[in-house]
């Protein structure tokens, strides 16, 4: 019999699994559709596809223990342990598991290191601290109408502000008016990229609906990202993102401005945690893929800086320290092992 431990990390768009050893080896791992307790059409059908696929030819009965990295926790905690308990029984786990934040899940799947701090920057942005693999400090992530400054649905929401002045007289033209071209302009919808994380933004940039045409009005423009939020949130902004990274790099000096200040504001994000001691994980589509806004936000950081890997190798990782005395042989080697 060899004991398992499981891990989950669940944001908004996706879901993932891994179930691991005991000596740090990955038996099995499962997807599933988005679990943020606040966002996502079923949670918990969700949550339960993941395991149910990770757990393919292993016995449930050799589980020990389990860490949920899920986002949107901390606002529904009593719910959000409630649907992952519910996934873990459906799934016919023994025990129940322990819910944690995606941003320590991040933390743990870029490092073994106990204590450090983690910044992430998606659809929405948050930083917190870390000590002895809890979160001791936090900052920001109040969301898209009171905080997520620097994140995807902040940038988008700069976006849309920088076209309407551009439109009426305000300010400069901008490139970015181009991506309402002919009054029917629409992101496309965002897809997941390989890393999960607390908010995801499309990977490319949003391409004008239907053939080119005058440009459109302020009021078109207001009526078209009205629609979007109603149909899909205040997410919806973040679809943006990209445009504004494609206009950067092409020098326009609306869009270059937006990313400067972002970058700005989540260097602040982290810097309100004071000292901390260990690296900074950086996490978020935004700062984990090649953007531009990652190069301006690791330049105006110091110490030492790691990007987030495998969450839910993350949250398998902080099960095996969870596991109990004598459980895990050597817990911080099985770590290492497992985030590779």
């Amino acid at each position: 019999m060899t004991a398992l431990v499981i891990g989950v990390d669940g944001g908004g768009t996706s879901t993932r699994c891994v179930v691991a050893t005991v000596s740090g080896e990955v038996a099995g791992r499962g997807y599933g559709g988005g679990s943020n307790i606040l966002s996502s059409a079923d949670p918990g059908g969700s949550l339960r596809g993941a395991l149910l696929a990770a757990l393919a030819g292993l016995d449930p009965g050799e589980v020990t223990a389990g860490v949920f990295g899920l986002a949107g926790g901390d606002s529904a905690r009593e719910r959000t342990e409630a649907v992952a308990t519910e996934a873990w029984r459906a799934a016919g786990l023994p025990g129940r598991p322990s819910v944690v934040s995606d941003a320590l899940a991040a933390f743990a799947g870029a490092t073994a290191e106990a204590s450090g701090a983690v910044l992430i920057a998606g659809t929405g942005a948050v930083a917190a601290r870390i000590d002895d693999r809890r979160i001791t400090g936090r900052a920001d992530g109040y969301g898209w109408l009171l905080g997520d400054e620097g994140s995807g649905t902040w940038i988008g929401r700069r976006a849309v502000r920088a076209v309407l002045a551009s439109v009426d007289g305000r300010a400069a033209p901008t490139a970015l008016l181009g991506r309402f071209g002919g009054g029917a302009a629409e992101p496309e919808p965002s897809r997941a990229p390989g890393q999960a994380g607390p908010g995801q933004v499309a990977s490319e940039p949003p391409e004008s609906a239907g053939p080119a045409g005058p440009a459109p009005s302020a009021q078109e423009i207001v009526r078209l990202v009205h629609a979007g939020i109603a149909e899909s949130g205040p997410a919806w902004l973040a679809r943006l993102a990209p445009a504004v990274e494609a206009a950067a790099r092409d020098g326009d000096a609306a869009a270059t401005a937006i990313l400067d200040e972002a970058a700005r504001r989540l260097a602040a994000t982290v810097g309100a945690l004071g000292p901390v001691s260990g690296p900074l994980v950086l996490a978020g589509s935004l700062l984990t893929e090649p953007t531009l806004l990652a190069g301006k936000v690791r330049a105006g950081l110091a110490g030492t800086v790691v990007t987030a890997r495998d969450s839910a190798a993350g949250a398998a990782a902080l099960a095996l320290h969870a596991a109990g005395p004598g459980a895990v042989p050597d817990p911080l080697a099985a770590h290492r092992r497992l985030i590779g």
